[in-house]
């Protein structure tokens, strides 16, 4: 049957998005260079728990396309495998081999031949795990224990010093329990690692000079003036992200004092990504219905000056760990689980779909309102 559905990644995209994943660059970051959503760039990463699969190419001395192109010419002109070993300066026992096992002479066509020997190429090695089923029982008991994999191993070098076939890298650990399709160690266990990660970064990779994290020049929300904070006067709001599965996200907004809702689609929780879609739903409200947006510390509002200057909307930031400072937005999120539930993937979502959903928020009335709607309190304050 045909393929459906989005194109997948080439070879060479995907060896840029592991080199890209290696350097520290972000699934959203990753994706933009990629063409492609942050979701498609977890699936593939996530497949393989983040590390890198092992390029395996043929041994040194496997024959080459070319040869077998001439030893299937020689079979067709009826001709010895000594005779084509002899020409190819190839011991003949490596030619009755490869005829062999590639359907004999009769059958021997040179293209699924080398096919058959890239495929055999590509089978991964017997993990050590695998093929030590007490290993595994050990292993297994102290991760459920809460030691690390460095632990594990080398407690196991000490106890069994001199027995190397109950000894384990630390590495292999982490690739046992990330790449699942192993399925020597229960996935259940990365539970017990202390980072609790899905994936795992390979020991060389870096986010060093990469701004991400950082919020330079954050006004703190202590430097709001108190008319915002009683919220006294209207166009004054609180913004957050939410997350769903497959690294999917989407910016709420609400305004203070009336409750009013926006949600914005967003391709991804990079800075850039949610800057620029802010920006453009920001863009879309009357002059003066928002004059300042409260948020709490995560990186995604790191160019938060490119948002003021495209804006004029005032940003300012919560102390860290602090998200009661924006409990209006809080409780929001937690209203909007009952139409984004966790697991959900957010990306599914058009920005028609997420209209629909906050007007049926800004329609219910609220208690805290005096059981007026949003919709009704931001009216009011418009006119």
């Amino acid at each position: 049957m045909p393929r459906t559905g989005r194109p997948g990644l080439s070879v060479q995209q995907k060896k840029e998005l592991w080199n890209r994943w290696k350097d520290g660059q972000s699934l959203s970051e990753i994706g933009r260079a990629l063409g492609k959503h942050a979701g498609s760039i977890h699936g593939v990463l996530s497949a393989h728990g983040g590390i890198a699969p092992r390029i395996r190419n043929a041994r040194a001395g496997s024959l080459a396309l070319a040869e077998r192109e001439e030893i299937s010419r020689g079979l067709a002109a009826k001709r010895s495998l000594r005779s084509i070993a002899k020409q190819l300066e190839r011991a003949p026992s490596t030619i009755s081999r490869e005829v062999a096992r590639n359907g004999g002479a009769n059958n021997y066509r040179a293209a699924s031949a080398n096919t058959c020997a890239a495929n055999n190429a590509l089978r991964p090695k017997v993990c050590v795990l695998q093929a030590n089923s007490q290993l595994v029982k050990i292993v297994a008991d102290r991760l459920y224990n809460d030691w690390s994999p460095q632990q594990i191993s080398g407690w196991l070098a000490r106890i069994y010093h001199g027995d190397k076939t109950m000894q384990i890298s630390h590495e292999t650990i982490y690739r046992s329990l990330f790449i699942q399709a192993r399925g020597i160690l229960k996935k259940e266990l990365i539970s017990h690692l202390r980072s609790r990660r899905m994936m795992r970064r390979g020991k060389t990779a870096s986010t060093a000079g990469q701004p991400r994290g950082q919020i330079i020049d954050a006004v703190s929300i202590r430097d709001r003036p108190a008319n915002i904070e009683d919220r006294a006067v209207p166009g004054h709001w609180e913004g957050d992200i939410i997350s769903g599965s497959k690294n999917s996200h989407i910016a709420t907004l609400v305004e203070r004092r009336s409750r009013f809702v926006m949600l914005v689609q967003v391709a991804g929780k990079d800075t850039t990504s949610v800057v620029s879609a802010l920006v453009r739903q920001v863009k879309t409200l009357p002059n003066g219905v928002m004059q300042s947006l409260t948020w709490d510390r995560g990186s995604e509002l790191a160019q938060h000056k490119t948002f003021t200057l495209a804006t004029d909307v005032a940003m300012y930031f919560c102390d860290p760990r602090s998200p009661w400072q924006r409990g209006t937005n809080e409780n929001t999120n937690g209203l909007l689980r009952q139409y984004f539930p966790d697991g959900t993937d957010l990306s599914l979502f058009t920005q028609k779909d997420l209209n629909i959903i906050a007007n049926k928020l800004n329609s219910r009335p609220r208690k805290t309102l005096a059981f007026m709607t949003p919709g009704d309190k931001i009216e009011e304050a418009l006119r």
